[in-house]
């Protein structure tokens, strides 16, 4: 939706090239001849023509690529007055909880005893999920040749069959309405009441549906349903020429059925809100194009869709209850972000190749997170970027975890019932449920910006990210596969597969970006903590350290700027809970007594808390009570353990 480029050796400036609505037209941008870069504007409806625009694109031009960015969308923001910023919204409470998705553990098999069996096994495993997401399975929908009833519900096992299928009912399915709750109640609300009064941390009950209600949206002709018309659904010349997707093919072959959108979205979610379902995950956004030929086009069906979208939300889900997904088009950005501020940034995870070859499942994660990293260049203006779920006992699981831990946004898993990696979720996951988030949102470093992190053999996918008091810095080799132009398709590159060098540094972070900046003016040194590694360096600002990383292995890096206590010039910095992934992420705040030679820290979380000293110090204090602690090559080493009465531990350092 946007090109970015530059030319460093002469120079010049980063260029943004950035298509724009006009009218009922959408532009987009498309290879032309002769290296030239075409601007394609359509409709979306042979109905709708024009032969002359006067607003189709914006260029922007600025030395800072992030900034340029950020003030290019502003502009835009001006020129059509159609959305909200991010910067301006607030993302719903899931992004600071852990979650569970049923999706890959059920498919469309999903049940209420199935869903608290599986929130059961993550508290007694010491990571209680704070959000759960009931994926597609629970609504009641059949094909057009099936009698309305639950039957077509609940016979589909197998991803795909569903495709074909049309909503026939708000409510839920017979798996859900014969649940029978505590109190004598019946259904999806009484289980969701239930599994919220069980598991005291489960805040949140989303659910899935489709942008049209299901994947071939309503079925017409429903006693008791919005009357719906089935529209059969056409792809444009450049959809056309993208990858073949199996839900694109499934609802070509039957249409969608449409009905107002204000009617579907009142209709299904006020049910919802009525049930105790705290928001919706919006999957299947991108059918709008599909479906425009008689509405006027893409656009101007799109501004009535996401007016109803937009109303709903905010009447009941609080305006931001929304996970939206498979909406990285500009129409979605433009027209669909007045409230809705989380959405994914990348394709779905994919455990396997869906193509079948074996070592998709491995380069097909690292196709996910470069994705999400660059579309988050241009998404997270608009939304809070969502990486997506994984699953902790997957071959590449750590390297996916790692990733989450610093991209800023929601951290879910998918795993089977009973099928979990509590190591390594316990390096996520709090005994409360939360999790360490990042300040701002994960995005690659400048110099990987212009460079190929899947295809070249040689570079690192390096993304930065900002905590409350120390930066950080996530090394990925993800070289060996990805979007293949001749065979349409993402594919395996074995041949780039193989070690990857690169430096990393402090000036990689972008220590002024986002709404809570870190001021590094008068800092000297930072002290780098290696996770993966396990060793603390000193590095200047400019300096940097060199890291080699065998395929699908990455190492985090905590960069901490280094402060001088001056009274006996002691030197000091926080790295935080080493045992979490994202270590920084653990520290609050930090108060210096001058007078005392007094380091004052608020952490959050358990495990062994590290920092910098240059000094030994006399003693350490935990919420004022003195404590053991280790001093080895000028690291202060101590255990926090998770507190009784409240969610923060004061660490003092007392020189």
């Amino acid at each position: 939706m946007m090109i970015l480029q530059n030319d460093a050796v002469r120079g010049r400036p980063y260029v943004l090239l950035l298509p724009l609505l006009e009218g009922p037209f959408r532009g987009s941008l498309q290879a032309g001849l002769d290296d030239h870069v075409d601007v394609c504007m359509e409709s979306g409806s042979r109905r709708v023509t024009e032969g002359s625009f006067g607003s189709c694109l914006y260029m922007h031009v600025h030395h800072d690529p992030f900034t340029l960015i950020e003030e290019a969308v502003r502009v835009v923001k001006a020129h059509l007055g159609t959305f909200t910023l991010m910067e301006d919204k607030t993302p719903p409470g899931i992004v600071d909880k852990f979650g569970w998705c049923t999706w890959d553990a059920f498919y469309l098999k999903v049940d209420p005893s199935g869903v608290r069996e599986g929130v059961k096994g993550l508290v007694e495993g010491g990571c209680p999920p704070g959000l759960v997401i009931i994926d597609d399975g629970w609504q009641t929908f059949c094909g057009d040749d099936e009698t309305v009833t639950d039957g077509g519900s609940l016979e589909c096992s197998v991803p795909g069959e569903q495709m074909v299928k049309r909503l026939v009912r708000f409510e839920d399915n017979s798996k859900f309405k014969e649940y029978r709750g505590c109190d004598g109640s019946n259904g999806m609300g009484a289980f969701v009441r239930d599994l919220k009064g069980e598991f005291s941390g489960l805040d949140y009950v989303y659910v899935w549906h489709a942008f049209s209600g299901y994947w071939g949206g309503l079925r017409p002709n429903v006693p008791g349903m919005p009357e719906a018309t089935v529209v059969a659904t056409k792809l444009s010349p450049g959809a056309e020429m993208t990858m073949t997707d199996l839900a694109v093919v499934k609802i070509m072959e039957i249409g969608v059925g449409l009905v107002p959108p204000h009617q579907l979205y009142q209709g299904l979610h006020s049910h919802l809100e009525s049930l105790g379902v705290d928001g919706v995950k919006i999957d299947v956004t991108q059918i709008l194009e599909m479906v425009s030929e008689d509405y006027g086009g893409r656009v101007e069906m799109a501004k009535a869709y996401y007016k109803a979208l937009t109303a709903s939300v905010k009447k009941h889900f609080k305006g931001n209850g929304v996970i939206s997904s498979m909406q990285q088009c500009n129409d979605f950005m433009f027209l669909g972000t007045e409230t809705i501020s989380l959405g994914r940034v990348g394709d779905d995870f994919w455990c396997t190749d869906p193509a079948g070859d074996p070592n998709g499942a491995y380069w097909l994660q690292g196709c996910h997170m470069v994705h999400c990293a660059y579309n988050s260049l241009w998404m997270g203006n608009f939304i809070h970027p969502d990486w997506d779920m994984f699953q902790s006992d997957h071959a590449c699981a750590e390297f996916h975890a790692a990733s989450r831990a610093i991209s800023g946004g929601p951290i879910y898993v998918s795993d089977s019932v009973g099928k979990h990696n509590f190591k390594l979720l316990k390096k996520l996951v709090l005994p409360d449920a939360s999790i360490l988030r990042c300040q701002h949102y994960a995005l690659p470093t400048r110099d990987c910006l212009f460079l190929d992190p899947l295809h070249d053999g040689k570079t690192m996918l390096k993304i930065w990210n900002l905590n409350k008091c120390s930066g950080v810095l996530g090394l990925f080799n993800c070289q060996g596969g990805g979007w293949c132009p001749v065979a349409r398709r993402n594919k395996s590159a074995s041949e780039f597969s193989h070690s990857v060098t690169c430096f990393a540094s402090p000036q990689d972070i972008e220590w002024s970006k986002g709404k809570h900046p870190i001021c590094i003016k008068g800092v000297d040194e930072f002290a780098v903590y290696m996770l993966k590694d396990d060793t603390l360096k000193l590095l200047k600002y400019t300096e940097s350290v060199q890291v080699s990383l065998e395929p699908f292995s990455f190492e985090l890096l905590t960069v901490s700027p280094v402060m001088v206590l001056p009274r006996k010039s002691i030197q000091f910095a926080p790295i935080g809970l080493v045992s979490m992934l994202n270590s920084g992420g653990s520290i609050l705040s930090i108060e210096y007594d001058t007078h005392e030679n007094l380091a004052r820290i608020e952490v959050r979380g358990h495990g062994e808390m590290r920092v910098y000293a240059s000094e030994k110090p006399e003693c350490c204090k935990i919420d004022g009570e003195h404590v053991e602690f280790d001093y080895v090559d000028n690291t202060v080493r101590l255990q926090v353990s998770w507190p009784s009465s409240s969610r923060l531990s004061v660490v003092e350092y007392l020189f």
